[in-house]
């Protein structure tokens, strides 16, 4: 496709614009297509044994692991916001998604695909894309570290072979499990283990060209056709592989269904955005890129939506698959694209032979994506961070392991949420700027005094009238801070005839802040006092005004300046002023 400059710059400022059609519009030619359809290969082999794996992982049959990678990663490619983004199922589901089949069922999951998808594609069309990046980093450390350990504590049956029955969905229950039973393990199937993951570690050592787990697989599955090996495989345990997809299908969901699934569902959907989302930004490091995080979301909610639909798992951005083909080469989604043909083909020609693939060897490629996504150095560096962010990590790990994702998740962002306003409401201060500062002599050198000094001399304190008490609020006022207002007016000694609340340090106010203002003005009225309120800027200004709709604070109470409001005190006090609850002189706002 010739190069069209001014298309392609019309097309990178549409939010909704896929970014296959941008660098189409960019230009592409033979080299290109040639460098990708390479990359795409080698992610494609490389996406074989983990969506494989996964879907084992999650509970579910193999193929349902190759169907999401296909459908999905070809959906994500085709209408994503990223250049080089790889679509499909990933690690950070296989805890979720198990619960899911074993609570609901399959039938269950596939609704639960759907209905994520639906949210996905929801965020993105709202344009909450840029949203995403206010999730805490504790709180994503602390689940992925916990869906880490959860994920390695689900291969200990596989790896080592053990004849028992169904794996117990719950932490401890499982390794109670695994204790009873850890004299029935299977030395060959340790064997092809322990092998597996000697290759996946080692082999990058002599080549790069060829993915690792991959390599590992084939050996795996070879050592244990030649050798007869008596180890459980794919076919054993689940049949035969069919060689193609299946026909879209209705999830034949009631409203009934709908409602149990919205809260895991919205997991999904979250952890799905996340995910994709950081896996993008990484990727526009890799390759000086930006991508549409709007776009992004809508192809991942469509992914999901036909995942669901084609029978799969859910979907979202892989990180370790994304950075793959950035290092093979793929510049544009046409790598991605080719990564699910590769993995169609794959499916087509050669899906009877994966149910040769032994579970033992599919197990030690899963721990090694455990280990590398337990982010344990992050996690220990975070054990040094304040308390408050540490309890959000650990809290948010522990619950992963021992209660549930979905609590996990809920419970660290609102904790993240009530760790923020305390941290905001301290920043927020409320100090008189009047006092004569008698008494301090003998904390003339203290900070405090030197504070308050500094705020009298910038007011001007010969011109302050008597009967005037001043006070500053510096910072934001809201729900988390107002209190400290009131505070401040109980610790007064004296009260005085008019009280002028200095607000020029205040970026914003809630409705929490305004019920306060009106509980000071009430309380102030009771003691016959006036309330002024000078310097606050144009933006909390307005929604005090549109909150209280001239109730407490007419406009005349406001003033733009400390000498307009010191001359309106004096107003005030010799009558030409109303007092409060009075009809105010309103003549238009003066700003």
């Amino acid at each position: 496709m010739k190069e069209n400059p001014l298309l392609a710059e019309r097309l990178a400022r549409n939010p909704f614009v896929p970014k296959l059609f941008v660098c189409l519009a960019e230009g592409y030619g033979r080299e290109g297509l040639v460098r990708d359809s390479l990359a795409g290969l080698v992610v494609g082999i490389v996406a074989l044994p983990l969506a494989l794996a996964f879907a084992i992982g999650s509970g579910v049959d193999p193929v349902r692991g190759l169907y999401t990678a296909i459908v999905a990663g070809f959906l994500v490619s085709f209408l994503g916001g990223s250049r080089v983004q790889i679509g499909g199922p990933t690690g950070a589901f296989v805890v979720i998604v198990y619960g899911i089949v074993q609570k609901y069922g399959t039938q269950g999951l596939v609704a639960c695909t759907v209905i994520a998808g639906v949210m996905v594609l929801a965020l993105g069309l709202a344009r909450l894309g840029t949203l995403i990046k206010f999730i805490p980093y504790p709180v994503i450390t602390g689940f992925t570290s916990g869906i880490a350990l959860i994920i390695l504590s689900g291969q200990v049956k596989d790896f080592l072979g053990l004849r028992m029955g169904p794996v117990p969905p719950e932490f401890v229950e499982k390794w109670e499990a695994y204790g009873k039973n850890i004299s029935t393990f299977n030395p060959a199937a340790l064997g092809v283990g322990l092998g597996t993951l000697v290759v996946v570690l080692l082999w990058p050592r002599v080549t790069k060209k060829i993915p690792s787990p991959f390599v590992a697989m084939v050996l795996a599955t070879l050592a244990v056709a030649i050798f007869q090996l008596p180890v459980e495989t794919i076919g054993s345990r689940f049949g035969t592989v069919p060689s193609g997809i299946p026909v879209p299908h209705d999830p034949g969901i009631g409203l009934k269904e709908i409602r149990e699934l919205v809260s895991p569902a919205f997991t999904i959907a979250l952890l799905a955005a996340i995910e994709s989302l950081l896996s993008a930004v990484v990727a526009d490091g890799m390759i000086g890129s930006r991508h549409k995080s709007n776009m992004e979301l809508v192809a991942q909610g469509l992914a999901n939506i036909a995942s669901g639909l084609f029978g799969g798992i859910p979907a979202t951005g892989a990180l370790a698959r994304t950075a793959t083909n950035v290092k093979s080469g793929g510049r544009t989604p046409v790598a991605g694209m080719v990564h699910a043909i590769t993995l169609l083909l794959i499916l087509l020609f050669f899906g009877r032979w994966a149910a040769m693939i032994p579970l033992a060897a599919l197990a030690a490629i899963l721990v090694v994506v455990a280990y590398n996504m337990s982010e344990w150095r992050s996690f220990r560096a975070l054990l040094l961070a304040p308390k408050g962010d540490i309890a959000v990590l650990v809290l948010t790990f522990l619950l992963t392991i021992f209660v549930d994702l979905t609590v996990a998740v809920q419970v660290g962002v609102v904790m993240s949420a009530l760790l923020f306003m305390q941290r905001m409401a301290e920043v927020t201060d409320v100090v008189g700027v009047t006092d004569d500062l008698r008494g301090r002599s003998a904390k003339e050198d203290s900070k405090e005094f030197l504070a308050i000094h500094d705020r009298v001399q910038t007011l001007g304190r010969d011109a302050v009238p008597k009967g005037v008490e001043v006070f500053e609020v510096q910072g934001p006022f809201f729900f988390g801070a107002a209190d400290k207002l009131k505070h401040v007016l109980d610790q007064l000694d004296d009260v005085p005839k008019v009280f002028v609340l200095r607000m020029r340090y205040v970026p914003t106010v809630d409705a929490t802040g305004v019920n306060r203002l009106r509980q000071v003005a009430n309380q102030l009225r009771s003691q016959g006092t006036e309330i002024l309120i000078a310097e606050l800027p144009p933006e909390p200004r307005h929604t005090l005004l549109r909150v209280d709709r001239l109730t407490y604070f007419p406009r005349w109470r406001f003033a733009r300046s400390m000498p307009e409001a010191f001359e309106k005190a004096r107003q005030v006090m010799s009558g030409e002023l109303p007092p409060q609850g009075a009809p105010a002189p309103d003549k238009g706002d003066e700003e």
